[in-house]
């Protein structure tokens, strides 16, 4: 076999493989040796088929395998005697395309190489955390705030009309062509206006309405509904209301914070406090995060793969031209071409991933099998009923993998660099680590 460099010019590197036919045939008989002894044959016994008959039965059903085999380990040996590392699959095709048995295979590789990245120096890197405490107004706000969802309903006063929002309780009776359906009749039924938990048009048929007074709401089922007899059928519910309730704010004692696993209110708002100096102290690692990134970005310099910062940047305008035009859900769409801001952006980003990659590796950080766990699980809650058949989707693709694992390993390493570097703390107003984030958002 023979390896001939063709171009060595920044990080693009080629080269022609020539397999010998001779190489080529040796291969297939070393496969045909290792399947003989389980190869069944007319006239012969099992494992006792001469090679000859082997060869012209599987010869050239064998020899397509035998040249990938092969052309697949000249690579992997270039690899491993040069120390290059592909940035992407290397592009590979076969050049002599009036190849026939018994000739040479040519082969032409081409590649972009990853850079030889510099040992960076993190002791010059000094990093302000921004530390808020969780004031009692703050505190506060978020009893107010709890108490508002976890509202109770309160009669309202004799004649008032029911609002959106209020909760009626009605007896109802529902018929299609004046024949009573089954499901269609409930009692004292609390119904929140404005929930849509119940056909479109219904709720808003009973605002206006007062205790005593009854009505006949008119709807329609939808033509995907459920029940298929009642699809796309008109209806009418006879209702009586039995009750009109405007919502309250539950009240901040002993008794909402029981219905919050606190046993009372004082260890309420301490689960407070503590539950907002973590999201906090969340914000202030991205704002930190990103300080720690602007100084990488400039510690170390070293040639980019054009592959990578191509590819980067033409993901990065086609989220972006998405995140601008909602309302297009395919990708059947113009090509989106990246502007030079793309670009910039594409560069940082793969210098970036480059250099926190080297890091992670030289420092031997690995994302564990409790921490990839953790995160599949995280990502299965948003499919609830269906975790599990998630869970196995994710364990079957690999690409779908790296993307949970990508951001674990980013983390563990700007920790590992922040261990390294001058982090000192400032206490600051939880309004001054709101500005911070702001205008993360903002680069």
């Amino acid at each position: 076999m023979q390896v001939t460099e063709t171009l060595n010019e920044g990080l693009k590197r080629a080269y022609t493989i020539v397999v010998t036919a001779a190489e080529l045939d040796a291969k297939v008989d070393e496969k045909l040796i290792e399947a003989q002894p389980d190869i069944e044959m007319k006239g012969f016994r099992k494992g006792k088929v001469p090679m000859a008959m082997l060869k012209k039965q599987f010869g050239e059903r064998v020899l397509g395998e035998a040249m990938q085999e092969t052309v697949d380990g000249a690579m992997n040996d270039h690899f491993a005697e040069s120390g290059d590392r592909p940035a992407m699959q290397p592009d590979v095709k076969m050049t002599n395309e009036d190849w026939k048995p018994g000739d040479d295979v040519t082969v032409e590789m081409s590649y972009e190489k990853l850079p030889e990245i510099p040992e960076a120096d993190f002791s010059g890197v000094t990093i302000e955390k921004m530390v808020v405490k969780a004031a009692d107004a703050d505190v506060d706000e978020a009893l107010n705030n709890l108490a508002e969802s976890a509202q109770d309903f309160a009669d309202r006063d004799a004649g008032e009309a029911a609002e959106d929002g209020d909760q009626v309780v009605i007896d109802f009776r529902g018929s299609v062509d004046g024949e009573e359906f089954e499901g269609g009749s409930a009692e004292d039924y609390p119904l929140t206006l404005g929930s849509n938990s119940f056909i479109p048009g219904f709720e808003e048929q009973l605002v206006g309405t007062k205790a005593g007074e009854e009505k006949n709401v008119e709807v329609k089922f939808p033509d995907e509904y459920g029940a298929e007899h009642l699809a796309g059928k008109d209806a009418v519910f006879a209702c009586t209301i039995k009750a009109v309730k405007k919502p309250v704010a539950a009240e901040i004692n002993d008794d909402l914070a029981k219905k919050y696993g606190a046993e009372d209110l004082d260890q309420f708002k301490g689960q407070i406090a503590e539950r907002l100096e973590a999201e906090y102290a969340g914000a202030s690692r991205a704002v930190a995060k990103r300080a720690l990134l602007d100084q990488l970005d400039t510690l170390v310099s070293f040639d980019l793969p054009p592959s990578l910062v191509e590819a980067e940047a033409k993901q990065i305008a086609h989220q972006l031209w998405h995140e601008e035009n909602p309302e297009v859900q395919g990708h059947d769409h113009e090509e989106i071409v990246p502007t030079d801001e793309h670009n910039t952006l594409a560069e940082r980003r793969v210098r970036l991933g480059l250099l926190l990659a080297e890091i992670g590796q030289k420092a031997e950080i690995q994302v564990t099998d409790q921490e990839m766990t953790q995160a599949i699980m995280a990502q299965a809650r948003q499919y609830p009923g269906q975790e599990r058949q998630f869970f196995e989707f994710i364990q079957q693709n690999a690409q779908m993998q790296q993307q949970l694992r990508a951001p674990i390993f980013e983390d563990k390493v700007v920790d590992h660099i922040l261990e390294n570097a001058t982090v000192t703390e400032k206490e600051v107003s939880k309004d001054d680590l709101q500005k911070a984030v702001e205008a993360l958002d903002e680069e």
